[in-house]
């Protein structure tokens, strides 16, 4: 992921200007590596550090999720529904 890319995503899911660190924003960048080390692992499926990391970065969302719905149900549906994860 290079700076564009991860400006983008902050832009898209801000709560406000100034907002880089709100859950929404994690999780959308967390979803963006997830799916940038999914490729990589694809390619170069004996990369075992790549692999852990993969899935230290998936259990760190999940937990960001779990926390988001039981704090904020409607932001929560909002962001599932906006990077089409299943939950």
């Amino acid at each position: 992921m290079n700076k564009e890319n991860t400006m983008e995503i902050i832009k898209n899911f801000q709560l406000d200007e100034k907002d880089t660190g709100s859950m929404p924003v994690q999780i959308a960048l967390i979803t963006a590596r997830i799916k940038e080390l999914t490729g990589h692992l694809q390619v170069n499926k004996k990369d075992f550090s790549c692999k852990k990391t993969l899935l230290m970065l998936v259990a760190r969302r999940r937990k960001y999720l779990r926390y988001l719905k039981q704090e904020n149900f409607a932001q929560f549906e909002s962001i599932v529904s906006q990077l089409f994860l299943k939950v």
